[in-house]
């Protein structure tokens, strides 16, 4: 008997050590890899910007809604004027982000 509950203990445990290790890799591949180069805040689409330190997807959203709305931002800082985005956050984004000025435009003379 002492032998059986050993035997399902032994196995309960192992069951429960391959869940943690598996739960472990789901995190471990969950977490964001930061882009390789900043992006732009003026063209980047939600999962772009979903890759920033400190950018979730409702934030994502709301920056291309604010950027729909308002228009092109002239810089970084001007994230500040979405609500959630704090100085503490900006200042964990702003090495991916960055802001370039907008493409000539081509008017006839």
């Amino acid at each position: 008997m002492r032998s059986t509950r050993a035997a399902r203990a032994l196995q309960k445990a192992s069951i429960a050590a391959i869940l943690f290790a598996f739960c472990a890799l789901a995190v471990a591949a969950q977490k964001k890899q930061p882009p390789a180069h900043p992006l732009d805040v003026n063209v980047a689409n939600v999962k772009e910007l979903e890759q920033v330190p400190g950018i979730g997807p409702k934030t994502a959203q709301t920056i291309l809604d604010f950027r729909q709305k308002s228009g092109r931002f002239r810089c970084v800082e001007d994230l500040l004027a979405i609500k959630g985005i704090s100085q503490g956050e900006l200042d964990k984004m702003r090495p991916h982000l960055k802001v370039t000025p907008p493409p000539p435009s081509h008017k006839s003379l």
